[in-house]
């Protein structure tokens, strides 16, 4: 099984309009759609779209309950929430224009999660996660979730020996690297950031990185990607496609990577079903809508150079 945890859902309220977003105009809606936010919930809908089992986790609030449940039945993702009572799960506006490419995020803070939610979130993943599993920890946390929290909630899922992944930022991304997490997703700058090094080159800083984590990718936007893996290092060149939309990429790769991992893929199939989710995505309009089908095309397109150590 696998599991994703999303601290902070949202529901994304997608606004549709005509041309640029601008300001002292009036920016008609000309279609509303919802979908669900968050990065955990982002991955669930990817694993579920491989067919992959899986459950998100998290705490959501009382007050709109259903209407994110309704959200997450629709993209078919299974889920065993922990309520929040008296309050609701955060929204999200995203301002879409329908000939341009690109959005807009307006992003509510979300609601403080009670120490007792804290707590029965710790006791769930105990009784649930076990060894063969694996767990996936995506997205920010919600106002007032401290550093603690999440140290004990990352003590909490290595205590079960599964496999643990974090695409974090921050604070908490330094923290999953200092507690040895299987698996991150930092961009140049945070790799930097991790190791306070600006010197180095990039590819120096990867391979010291790596040595504490066992999969690490680290994202260069539209150039692709480097992976490290088991003392090597591999180059992803994305295909050339045409893009509406890279809100929401990085869950995509995240999401077909650990579905890869999950089958059993070698590491360079792996990088290649992911890069290719990934560019499907871009060229969707929504924040997590990709094709499969689109998504095995551009696989043969991504090319994989596994680079030498200097």
């Amino acid at each position: 099984m696998i599991y994703t945890i999303t601290l902070n859902p949202a529901i994304d309220r997608l606004l549709f309009i005509r041309g640029e977003l601008e300001k002292r105009k009036t920016n008609r809606v000309i279609k509303t759609e919802f979908d669900c936010g968050g990065k955990g919930l982002h991955v669930s809908g990817v694993l579920s779209k491989f067919g992959i089992k899986n459950e998100a986790l998290g705490i959501a609030g009382s007050d709109n309950l259903d209407k994110l449940y309704a959200i997450l039945k629709e993209k078919h993702i299974n889920h065993d929430f922990l309520v929040e009572a008296g309050t609701s799960t955060r929204e999200c506006f995203v301002v879409l224009s329908d000939d341009t490419n690109g959005s807009t995020m307006i992003p509510e803070a979300g609601f403080t999660v009670s120490q007792t939610n804290k707590d029965n979130l710790l006791k769930q993943i105990a009784k649930k996660v076990k060894k063969e599993d694996m767990v996936v920890i995506a997205g920010s946390p919600p106002p007032h979730y401290t550093l603690s929290d999440f140290k004990e909630l990352l003590r909490t899922v290595k205590a079960t020996g599964a496999f643990l992944g974090c695409d974090n930022s921050g604070e908490y991304l330094n923290l999953a690297v200092e507690m040895g997490v299987d698996f991150i997703k930092p961009n140049e700058d945070e790799v930097i950031a991790i190791l306070d090094e600006k010197t180095n080159s990039l590819e120096e800083n990867i391979r010291t990185l790596a040595e504490k984590i066992p999969y690490l990718v680290v994202s260069l936007g539209a150039k692709g990607s480097i992976c490290a893996h088991n003392g090597k290092l591999y180059q992803v060149i994305p295909p050339k496609v045409q893009e509406r939309n890279d809100t929401g990429a990085g869950d995509v790769f995240v999401g077909a990577f650990i579905a890869g991992l999950a089958m059993n893929m070698p590491i360079t199939e792996t990088l290649k079903v992911a890069t290719g989710c990934s560019a499907s995505k871009v060229m969707q309009q929504d924040s997590s809508s990709f094709d499969l089908e689109a998504a095995g095309k551009l696989k043969n397109q991504v090319s994989i150079i596994q680079l030498e150590e200097r």
